[in-house]
């Protein structure tokens, strides 16, 4: 599904963010990225989501390589990964549910099964009452879902979660996680990036640990 080899990457002419990282997240795996601050995880997660290319090295992606892919192919194979990105990026003058619902209509799904798709989903994130609110008219957290609801939508092949529980509470933050587990179950593969030592002790899954732009063999959390 995914595979590093060798990467580096460094922005200008400055120091290097990632420095020969290189592991692999098999189709279907669940795995968490942490590590402190500035230690390269945003950076990790632009180049999985195509936002940025690699200094050196080799990535496969969904069974391509994206350095060699021409741009016009790159949006196509943006479509397999949700996302969802810290700063939220909703769009302002949009519901949450037509939020919610863009991935789907863009992809040309019915528009009857959209809707009742995108409601039942905001409804289990605790949205059911603000599904005709604009981001913003919305709290942090209640943004965090729908965010998260965006990125679920439409089951993609690859998730990726930057810190995807920051604001909201801890009942709510296992809530989504479990909604992260059941999308795995179905087959997606996810990553999620977090400083949340409790949520990664409750799920149990490999974590990959970056720290100043290097990547610790894959473990598990100590309880």
């Amino acid at each position: 599904m995914v595979r590093f080899q060798n990467v580096g990457m460094r922005y200008g002419m400055g120091p290097e963010v990632l420095r020969d990282v290189s592991f692999e997240l098999p189709p279907g795996s669940f795995h968490f990225l942490t590590g402190p601050s500035g230690a390269g995880k945003s950076t990790l997660l632009k180049l999985l989501y195509l936002a940025e290319r690699p200094t050196r090295g080799m990535i496969s992606l969904l069974g391509e390589d994206p350095t060699l892919l021409p741009r016009r192919r790159l949006p196509v194979l943006r479509r397999r990964i949700g996302v969802v990105f810290q700063d939220f990026r909703l769009l302002p003058h949009l519901t949450a549910l037509e939020n919610v619902a863009l991935p789907l209509r863009i992809a040309g799904g019915r528009e009857e099964e959209i809707v009742a798709h995108v409601r039942e989903l905001l409804t289990w994130v605790g949205l059911g009452d603000r599904m005709e609110a604009r981001p913003p008219t919305l709290s942090g957290g209640e943004q965090q879902r729908v965010a998260i609801a965006r990125a679920v939508i439409g089951r993609p092949s690859l998730l990726l979660a930057d810190e995807p529980t920051g604001n909201v509470d801890a009942e709510m933050g296992l809530r989504l996680l479990r909604l992260f587990v059941e999308l795995n179950k179905l087959g997606t593969t996810v990553l999620v990036a977090t400083h949340d030592r409790a949520l990664i002790r409750s799920a149990e899954r490999p974590v990959l640990r970056l720290d100043h732009g290097e990547l610790s063999r894959p473990g598990r959390e100590a309880a």
